[in-house]
């Protein structure tokens, strides 16, 4: 409960109807597109950087949790505000400040869209590289705090590589700089520290992001193979002979299952995987690269490699892969998403695991993974209204997400750890890595006031969430991709 007193001294920062704490209201910011519920106590719609710093002066004087979200695509639990307390919603702040053409770079609000970044510097012929999940919805703060990824992050990088200078608001309200408009800056990088650290240190008020300029030419690949291990055996030899492609995913036969029939994007419903490949450039150049990369996926005895050859065949192909997640419907009621990392050389040895782990549970796993870079993301299909199933598929969960720590990676390759994974941070980091990271927190954030409970296994004890995952597909959108 927060005193009626607080209530007025929020309202009278950002106006009495960007303060919301009635029930109705507040049941719409309770869950994220994870499988986690909780209620905070009070919303609060802010529209600029003084009026967050005001509202976290406030919350650190009365020693109130808040916790930042955007459009609460996230998934991993890191937007639910565990603890109740306050929950900032940046959604307000959505402006694109500034355009910079000549030297390729935006100024840009959190709230702002990914893909709507994308469409504003489309005249330039410039675009926002990364693209990750529900690009149509996610916004540019979330991304930040998550360092997110995305198809195309095999070959230009994580949120990290294009973000050059943030604003942030610390938890004592104090308004800070980190890094500027260029890439190279004196001093400790406290912008790197800062991205995906999911909201734990401070808010992002405002981001400089670096642009890039659309390539002359685009291919793009479908492999179809009988198995999965003969997909994956492909994945590992076109990225160990040292071709990089924009973007290398890959789609199991349960995946295909479901997206075909939505999307009808082409695939052959009997396959037993498809390898999707983007390659850009030079046009000499993307010609070559394609040519080089058939070769080496021909080694694996495809059933079939297509080009598209009009931009309308190479949406169609892509729609199949980022139709895949709102397309599990079909397949169960709920899905439980995992997202590990491994190397890209074991990707036979763990999706095998995978497949056997599915037969021994009797339970189906949808895969659809940034294969190129190791970036899985199985599906765990179950009736969340039955307990023993959603028992099974966190106990699944923890099981191949310590599979991919044991095979040389890690535990989340662009989802947070948020609330879902911390238990399992012991697994991957030892007592002295874990309290190392978490002094870093109290420098910051001397109370513990923003986000409090995420990441770190110490604070899990006290978790209060509800499990659910009801409306996480609308959440992200139906053209939502992982």
């Amino acid at each position: 409960m927060i005193d009626s007193r607080i209530i007025k001294r929020l309202q009278a920062v950002v106006g009495k109807q960007y303060v919301l704490n009635k029930e109705s209201d507040l049941i719409t910011f309770e869950y994220d597109g994870s499988v986690d519920r909780s209620q905070p106590t009070v919303v609060v719609l802010p529209k600029s950087t003084n009026e967050i710093s005001e509202l976290m002066k406030i919350a650190s004087t009365a020693e109130i949790a808040i916790v930042a979200r955007g459009a609460g695509t996230g998934l991993s639990g890191g937007a639910i505000a565990e603890q109740g307390g306050i929950l900032l919603s940046l959604t307000r702040m959505n402006q694109i400040l500034e355009i910079d053409p000549e030297n390729q770079i935006a100024v840009v609000e959190p709230g702002v869209v990914n893909l709507e970044l994308t469409q504003a510097v489309s005249k330039f012929d410039l675009y926002y590289a990364p693209d990750p999940s529900s690009q149509q919805a996610c916004t540019i703060g979330g991304n930040i705090a998550e360092n997110s990824g995305g198809p195309h992050c095999l070959a230009y990088g994580v949120t990290t590589n294009h973000v050059l200078g943030i604003e942030v608001v610390d938890a004592d309200g104090e308004i800070s700089w980190y890094g500027g408009r260029t890439r190279e800056h004196p001093g400790y990088d406290l912008r790197g520290i800062m991205i995906g650290s999911e909201g734990t240190l401070s808010i992002v008020t405002k981001a400089i992001l670096r642009l890039s300029r659309r390539p002359e030419s685009v291919k793009t690949l479908l492999a179809i193979y009988q198995d999965l291990d003969q997909a994956s055996a492909a994945v590992s030899a076109v990225i160990s002979s040292g071709i990089v492609p924009a973007a290398m995913e890959m789609m199991d036969d349960l995946a295909i299952k479901a997206a075909e029939p939505a999307v009808n994007a082409g695939y052959p419903e009997n396959a037993g995987a498809v390898l999707l490949v983007e390659v850009e450039g030079l046009a000499e150049l993307v010609e070559e690269d394609v040519a080089d990369i058939e070769k080496v996926m021909s080694k694996y005895n495809p059933l079939e490699i297509r080009t598209a050859k009009t931009e309308l065949d190479r949406t169609k192909l892509w729609a199949g892969r980022k139709g895949a997640l709102s397309a599990l419907g079909r397949l169960a009621p709920n899905y439980y998403l995992i997202d590990g990392t491994i190397p890209p050389s074991k990707l036979v040895e763990v999706m095998s695991k995978i497949k056997e782990i599915s037969a021994e549970y009797n339970v189906p796993i949808a895969n659809v993974l940034h294969a190129g870079d190791g970036n899985l993301h199985p599906a765990i299909l179950f009736d969340e209204r039955n307990d023993k199933e959603t028992k099974i598929a966190f106990e699944i969960g923890g099981i191949i997400l310590k599979l991919c720590v044991d095979a040389g990676g890690a535990l989340s390759g662009e989802h947070g750890i948020g609330i879902e994974k911390r238990e399992l941070m012991p697994y991957m980091f030892n007592n002295d890595d874990l309290d190392s990271m978490s002094k870093l927190k109290t420098v910051f954030d001397k109370k513990s006031l923003l986000n409090p409970g995420k990441i770190f296994p110490d604070k899990a004890e006290s978790a209060t969430t509800t499990f659910s995952q009801s409306s996480s597909v609308s959440n992200t959108g139906t053209g939502a991709y992982i």
